[in-house]
């Protein structure tokens, strides 16, 4: 991976702390997980509690390999809340993707996700000069495109029976993107969206 710095990068906010993830988590995060049921939500992949070892370790390994960049997801106490990466890492362009993100209902709907994504569309954008960042999701995942909506992305289009779900199901994906030339309004609409008062 040759994006600067990424091997040891931790983003931090008022609201979040993104850092990078370790087998130390992987208690933590099975709470996370298991407050909500995540892991039922067939449209979507959270590792269920007992999993989260060996999502930490597939994470790891894809780090390792140079294709992730993988965060453990922390509120403002410090206590673990979800997952998150850069994945899809081309170092040439360069261009990411953010995904593989969870978290726990408790953090949904509050500063918590809009600034982890403001963090790490700065960092994307301002740090390594992307050309792009990318979300992909579920077609059916209503709450997760209303979410990468509200930051201010616009549907690329949607990539028909694109991967298998562990149900079984095939998965129809919706492509985000936010381009360079799009970061400045982004960022003024997402420090709004932080800064407002609520």
């Amino acid at each position: 991976m040759s994006l600067p710095g990424a091997a040891t990068l931790a983003l931090t906010g008022r609201h979040v702390r993104l850092v990078p993830l370790s087998r130390d988590h992987a208690d933590a995060l099975g709470a996370a997980s298991a407050e909500g049921r995540l892991d039922r939500l067939w449209y979507t992949s959270v590792p269920t509690p007992d999993g989260m070892p060996a999502e930490i370790d597939r994470r790891l390994a894809l780090k390792a390999a140079g294709s992730m960049l993988p965060f453990a997801t922390l509120d403002a106490t410090g206590r673990p809340v979800g997952m998150t990466t850069y994945m899809n890492i081309d170092a040439g362009l360069p261009r990411v993707e953010i995904g593989s993100t969870w978290i726990t209902p408790a953090a949904q709907r509050g500063p918590l996700n809009t600034e982890a994504k403001r963090l790490m569309l700065a960092h994307a954008f301002e740090v390594w000069r992307c050309t792009a960042v990318e979300f992909r999701t579920h077609r059916l995942n209503t709450q997760s495109r209303r979410a990468i909506e509200r930051l201010g992305a616009q549907l690329d289009g949607i990539l028909r029976a694109h991967m298998r779900m562990p149900n079984g199901t095939l998965r129809d994906t919706a492509v985000y993107s936010i381009t360079a030339p799009e970061w400045p309004a982004i960022r003024s609409h997402l420090d709004w969206q932080l800064e407002r008062p609520r």
